[in-house]
Order: structure tokens, then C-alpha cells, then sequence
């Protein structure tokens, strides 16, 4: 009952292809192959981006109304648990003190 099983291994399924010989290469020693030249580098074929005062202008704006709206819905669920949790509060007291009065009776 308490001893783990094993899983099985299925059988492949499908085409199968056999597994391929890598016949050994001998190495001469003494010879050396000299590293080809390097490339010349060629500009990339993206581009470039120019910032204009008006379109910096309105990344800054955006990413401001972003943060301001991110920052509003926190602030209102901070404000949301916060109220909640004292409606809670307030219930276990009132219902504390109904019991306490129930057990003087």
C-alpha cells in the first residue's frame, strides 16, 4: 500500500529513426588553420528613433496617466480592505457585547 509505483515507459509511437554512427576524425598534428578575417560590420537595416520635443512630451504625459491611474485603483482597494476590516470590527464588537449581556440575564 505504501509502496510507490513506478511508471512504465510507453512504446514509441510512429516512425522511429535509428540512431547515427560518428565515425572518429584523426587530427594531423602541426598544421594550423589560420581564423578567417572578420567581417566588416554593416549598419543595422532598422531605424533609428528620433525624439522630438513632442513626442517626448507625450511619452512623459502617458507614462504620468498611467501611474496615476495604477496609483488611483491601489489607493481605492487599500481603502476598500481598510473599510471593510472596520465594518468587521465593529460587527465583532456589537456582537461581543449582545453575548456578554446574554450570559448577566
Amino acid at each position: 500500500m505504501f509502496r510507490p509505483k513506478l511508471p512504465t515507459m510507453p512504446q514509441p509511437t510512429g516512425t522511429v529513426t535509428p540512431p547515427t554512427v560518428v565515425e572518429p576524425t584523426t587530427i594531423a598534428p602541426g598544421t594550423s588553420v589560420s581564423p578567417p578575417a572578420p567581417a566588416p560590420v554593416a549598419g543595422s537595416a532598422r531605424p533609428t528613433v528620433q525624439l522630438t520635443p513632442g513626442t517626448a512630451l507625450a511619452l512623459v504625459g502617458g507614462g504620468t496617466a498611467v501611474v496615476l491611474v495604477v496609483g488611483t485603483v491601489l489607493v481605492s482597494m487599500l481603502l476598500a480592505v481598510a473599510i471593510t476590516a472596520a465594518s468587521v470590527a465593529v460587527c465583532a464588537v456589537v456582537l461581543r457585547s449582545l453575548l456578554a449581556s446574554q450570559h448577566r440575564r
